[in-house]
C-alpha cells in the first residue's frame, strides 16, 4: 500500500511506493572514466593548471602552488559566481536583479586522483573539512556574502564533471530559498513549544532506531522519515551548533567518521552510488533588524544530506513538487546498517 509523508522541516510531501521498489543490488551507476593524468587539473605536480590556491594544507611545509599538499583550495575555472565587482542592487521595471557577485570553490579532497572520501584515512577526510571551515571562516568576513554552500557532486549522475575526489563552495549574496524554508520551520516551531525543532527530530529518530544507521560521540546518521530518494541520509549533530564554521577540531573528527562509515555503506550496498552531499549551515547573521534572527542559534542546526542519485526526477515532482520514492527510509537504514564498516 503507498504511504505519504509529510517533512516537518520545509511541509514537504514524499509519496513512498514500495510496488515501484527496486532491490538494492539492481542499483547500478555508470563509472566516470578516469581522467588521463596529463589532463588532470588536480594531480599533485600540476598545480600550475588551476588558478593560484586559496588554501592548503602542507604538513611537511612546502611553497604555496607546489607539491606537497594533502588538501588545496583553488578557485573554479568556470565559476557560477566571481568574486570581484560591487552586488549593484536594482529594479529592473517589476522585476529585482543584481550582479552575479560570489565565490566558487574547489577544494581538492587529495593529491591521489582515484582516492574516494570514504577509502581515505580518518586524519584525510578530517583535513577536507577543516579546509571548508577555514575557507568558510575566511569569506565569512566578506560582508557582501550572506551565506556559504558546501556541496560534493560524485559521479555523472550527480553532476560531477571530474572524477579526481573534490567537494567545491559557493558564496552567495543571499540565503536560498530552501535555507529560508528550514529557518522559518525552525523558528515558528521554537517561538510555539520553546522547543528546538532539528532536537525533537534527533531524539525521535534515536527513541525510534528504525531509521537509525550510525552514531558516535559527535554526530548521529540516519534516514529522513520523509526521504525524498532511495537511501537519502542526514548527519546531524547530537549538540546544538548552527554554524559549521564554529565546529571544534574534535567536532570535525567525528565528523569525518561519520562521513567514512556513512559513505563505506553506500559502497558496500549500493557497489558506490554517484551522490549529492551537501551541508547546510545558518547563514551570516549581519541584518540591520537585530530582532530578525533572535532564536536561530537556538533552533537552527547545521546538518549534512547525502542523496544518492539512484532514481530520476520527473514531471510529477516539478509539477507538485513531492517526491516519489520506491524505498521507506526504515528498509534503507536497515540496508545501511548492516552494510556500514566496523572499526
Amino acid at each position: 500500500m503507498p504511504e505519504i509523508r509529510k517533512d516537518p522541516l520545509v511541509g514537504r510531501w514524499v509519496v513512498f511506493s514500495p510496488e515501484r521498489q527496486i532491490r538494492p543490488e539492481r542499483y547500478r551507476c555508470e563509472e566516470m572514466p578516469p581522467t588521463k593524468p596529463e589532463e588532470d587539473p588536480f594531480l599533485e605536480g600540476h598545480e600550475s593548471y588551476t588558478p593560484p590556491e586559496l588554501y592548503a594544507i602542507r604538513p611537511n611545509g612546502g611553497s604555496a602552488n607546489g607539491p606537497g599538499w594533502q588538501v588545496r583550495v583553488v578557485p573554479n575555472r568556470f565559476p557560477a559566481l566571481r568574486v570581484e565587482g560591487d552586488l549593484g542592487k536594482e529594479a529592473f521595471g517589476f522585476y529585482d536583479r543584481m550582479n552575479g557577485v560570489g565565490a566558487h570553490e574547489v577544494i581538492v579532497e587529495t593529491p591521489h586522483p582515484q582516492l574516494p572520501l570514504e577509502k581515505q584515512s580518518l586524519q584525510g577526510v578530517a583535513r577536507v573539512l577543516e579546509a571548508c571551515r577555514a575557507r568558510m571562516l575566511d569569506l565569512s568576513k566578506d560582508l557582501r556574502m550572506h551565506y556559504i554552500l558546501i556541496f560534493k557532486n560524485q559521479g555523472a549522475r550527480a553532476g560531477a564533471t571530474m572524477p579526481h575526489a573534490h567537494t567545491q563552495l559557493i558564496a552567495l549574496p543571499v540565503t536560498p530559498i530552501v535555507v529560508k524554508e528550514k529557518l522559518c520551520t525552525a523558528r515558528a516551531y521554537y517561538l510555539e513549544k520553546d522547543r528546538s525543532l532539528f532536537e525533537d527530530i534527533l531524539k525521535a529518530e534515536r527513541k525510534s532506531g528504525d531509521r537509525m544507521v550510525f552514531e558516535n560521540d559527535g554526530f548521529t546518521v540516519f534516514c529522513p522519515f520523509a526521504s525524498r530518494f532511495p537511501f537519502e541520509t542526514c548527519i546531524m549533530p547530537r549538540r546544538q551548533q548552527a554554524d559549521f564554521h564554529t565546529a571544534s577540531d574534535a567536532d570535525l573528527v567525528h565528523l569525518a567518521e561519520a562521513l567514512q562509515k556513512t559513505l563505506g555503506a553506500y559502497a558496500s550496498a549500493l557497489s558506490h552510488p554517484d551522490y549529492n552531499l551537501i551541508l547546510h549551515t545558518a547563514p551570516f547573521r549581519r541584518s540591520r533588524r537585530p530582532d530578525s534572527w533572535t532564536t536561530i542559534d537556538a533552533d537552527f542546526r547545521w546538518h549534512i544530506e547525502i542523496l544518492p542519485r539512484l532514481t530520476g526526477v520527473a514531471g510529477f515532482e516539478f509539477g507538485t513538487g513531492f517526491y516519489i520514492n520506491p524505498t521507506l527510509p526504515e528498509e534503507a537504514a536497515n540496508v545501511l546498517r548492516e552494510a556500514t564498516p566496523h572499526g
